[in-house]
This record gives structure tokens, C-alpha cells and sequence, in this order.
């Protein structure tokens, strides 16, 4: 599985409209999704304060859309978080609907930083 962040409101839309379509697709080409050990890293980095946010849990082999593994962004990968060193999975395309398998709450806890939601 992949995971990808996204505001509750965003995710609401998405399933009004039949396919999510986040604002990276648009600037960037791609949709930004992470792995288990990537996701609650990727939501300290970037964040950060934010509430009523969901993880989407995705199931590549249900995607319409092209998966490419990215190498990260980071301005200097050597200085990242090891977790935030490897390949990013992104998504080339809109993301049907049907390739998201669950959606999990994703609160920051009390101190503010993120866990990997525990499944179950």
C-alpha cells in the first residue's frame, strides 16, 4: 500500500467529483504519496499544526494512473531524515476512487507531530 495526506474537505470533493485531483497534479504533474515509514515524517516536514487531515490508503495495483518511484525533493537529501532519503512513490495522473482501500483520521497528537496510524 501507499499513503497519501490530504486535507478531510479535499478528499469530500474528490468523491463529488468522481476522482481526486489535488493542486500538485496541476503545478507539479504528479500526486505525492509516501510509504508506512514515510507518512508521519512527510506530515511533520510539511504538516505541521494542521488538523482534520486524512491518509488515504491506496492500492497501487488498482490505480489507473502511472506509479513512478521519485527520488525526494529535499534541497540537500545527505541533511533529510533517514526515513525521507529513499525513492517517493507519485502518481501520474488522477487518482480513481476505487484504488482507496480505507481512510484513516490523521490527527497530530498532543505535542503536535504525527504518528503512523495504528490499523486495527
Amino acid at each position: 500500500m501507499i499513503y497519501h495526506i490530504t486535507p478531510r474537505t479535499d478528499w469530500e470533493t474528490a468523491q463529488q467529483n468522481g476522482d481526486y485531483r489535488p493542486a500538485s497534479l496541476e503545478s507539479e504533474g504528479f500526486i505525492h504519496c509516501s510509504t508506512d515509514v514515510q507518512a508521519a515524517s512527510v506530515a511533520n516536514a510539511f504538516y505541521s499544526g494542521q488538523t482534520d487531515l486524512v491518509l488515504l490508503v491506496i492500492d497501487p495495483e488498482c490505480l489507473s494512473a502511472k506509479l513512478q518511484w521519485d527520488p525526494p525533493a529535499h534541497p540537500d537529501p545527505a541533511k533529510a531524515p533517514p526515513e525521507l532519503r529513499g525513492d517517493f512513490p507519485h502518481i501520474y495522473g488522477a487518482l480513481n476512487l476505487d484504488a482507496v482501500v480505507d481512510v484513516l483520521d490523521f490527527a497530530p497528537n498532543a505535542d503536535g507531530t504525527f504518528t503512523f496510524p495504528s490499523r486495527g
